[in-house]
């Protein structure tokens, strides 16, 4: 019998060899979403190289080094996106992008989820052209992050711990974005920065929950266009 593990350590392995073997990584992703039944498209941000380096008092780290084996308790001081500047979009991101009916971005750490993809050229561009309606998920709940080391790396960012350091971090391209209700406060101050604010329950514990705010955030891009 397979086990779930047994499956990603598979995908895992037959990505790291076909890279290996010179194929590009939108290749390998098409091929490991058809072999695995995924009807969607599935677009890396680039072919490139990129590697995001955490810069600490003692030296700079790999992601891997500071949240695995530092388990995410050093200092930063700050964050670069190694090979980002040289690198291109992956075939057909651009045209996704800039063709989208709605752009979603996830409740992801701004810094190091999001922020790889933005350091590629042309990738800021585009978000900023097109007309789909661009709804971010606030990864930040009552002056912390829901998980992982969001906070301490926005903050070596200079980025306030806040639906507005969300904002600040996506801007000028962000429209909408969905906050939790103890962040209110932060409606009016986000509109001033031409950020609209929802209000929803965004913390994600069940399954139930993850569907409802899915559909909350389709029904805001519904409501955005029709304004």
């Amino acid at each position: 019998m397979v086990q779930p593990g047994d499956r990603d350590l598979a995908t895992h392995l037959t990505r790291t060899t076909a890279l290996r073997e010179g194929r590009s990584l939108s290749l390998v992703t098409a091929r490991l979403a058809a072999d695995l039944g995924v009807a969607a498209s599935i677009l890396p941000m680039s072919d490139d190289p990129i590697r995001t380096m955490i810069r600490t008092p003692g030296g700079r780290l790999t992601f891997q080094e500071y949240f695995v084996r530092e388990k995410a308790l050093v200092e930063v001081v700050g964050v670069d996106y190694e090979g980002a500047a040289a690198a291109r979009p992956a075939p057909g991101v651009l045209d996704a992008i800039r063709t989208a009916d709605l752009i979603v971005v996830c409740p992801s750490n701004p810094v190091t989820s999001v922020g790889p993809i933005l350091a590629v050229p042309g990738i800021v561009d585009a978000l900023r052209s097109t007309g789909a309606p661009v709804v971010g998920v606030s990864p930040i709940v009552g002056g912390a992050a829901v998980s992982g080391p969001a906070a301490a790396l926005m903050r070596a960012r200079g980025l306030a711990i806040s639906p507005l350091g969300v904002a600040a971090a996506y801007a000028p391209w962000l429209r909408l974005l969905l906050i939790d209700g103890s962040d209110r406060a932060c409606t009016s101050d986000l509109a001033r920065i031409g950020v609209e604010a929802d209000v929803a329950d965004i913390v994600m514990t069940s399954r139930a929950h993850e569907a409802a705010l899915a559909r909350r955030v389709l029904d805001a891009s519904v409501d955005r266009r029709a304004t």
